[in-house]
């Protein structure tokens, strides 16, 4: 047997080319059966950290979910803005009295069209750039999670929130926006500390406006 390099065997440019295809279509498939299969689940659309999105955990988006339909009551609106693990855990079924409100979900990533009539594409650049189907004041409830830790992101997001709330504002955002937004929105930080599936550098809060169960600090 000869120790030789020549009479190794050698795919050809064409092979390689193929076997490299057949992997990423393996790939794809062995990542597409690990996604969640429930459309409303929390991850069931994969973030896109390009677009600055973090999902809560399942935990937090419960918790933010059965806070939304208490405030709302019976038959309330809640509108869900940039906060779409909430409007999916809303729309699971698993959050009790989730039944009887409705939701919708305000987002500039277009993959939550998939959710029909509930998606309302919103770029927080445009803050009232809504279509005619959102009348003001019309949510019970507005639930919104600026993309952005930035003055002018929450000073944007915050004349979009007080079009389309009766009153009632929870604000999930970064600590560090607690004054800005007790300024814009005379809202108060909350003991409760949300989690999100990734571990983040900032340090998130909560923010309300109303008596919350979520103890006001």
């Amino acid at each position: 047997m000869s120790d030789s390099d020549d009479d190794v065997p050698t795919l050809s440019a064409h092979t390689l080319a193929a076997l490299q295809e057949f992997y990423n279509e393996t790939k794809v498939v062995t990542d597409h059966s690990a996604a969640p299969t429930d459309q409303f689940a929390v991850g069931a659309v994969e973030e896109d950290w390009r677009m600055s999105q973090f999902w809560y955990s399942d935990e937090t988006a419960t918790q933010l979910a059965e806070e939304a339909v208490r405030e709302a009551g019976e038959g309330g609106r809640i509108a869900c803005l940039s906060a779409p693990s909430v409007y999916q855990k809303l729309k699971q079924g698993v959050v009790d009295g989730s039944d009887r409100v409705s939701a919708v979900v305000l987002e500039y990533d277009r993959r939550f069209a998939s959710y029909g009539e509930d998606f309302v594409f919103y770029d927080y650049n445009e803050p009232l750039s809504l279509p005619d189907s959102v009348s003001p004041h019309s949510f019970d409830i507005v639930l919104a999670d600026p993309p952005y830790l930035s003055e002018e992101c929450l000073s944007k997001v915050t004349q979009t929130i007080k079009y389309l709330s009766k009153g009632k504002v929870l604000l999930c955002t970064g600590a560090i926006m607690g004054n800005l937004a007790k300024d814009l929105l005379d809202v108060k930080m909350c003991s409760f500390l949300p989690k999100h599936n990734r571990n983040l550098s900032n340090e998130f809060r909560c923010f309300v406006n109303y008596p919350s169960l979520c103890s006001v600090i």
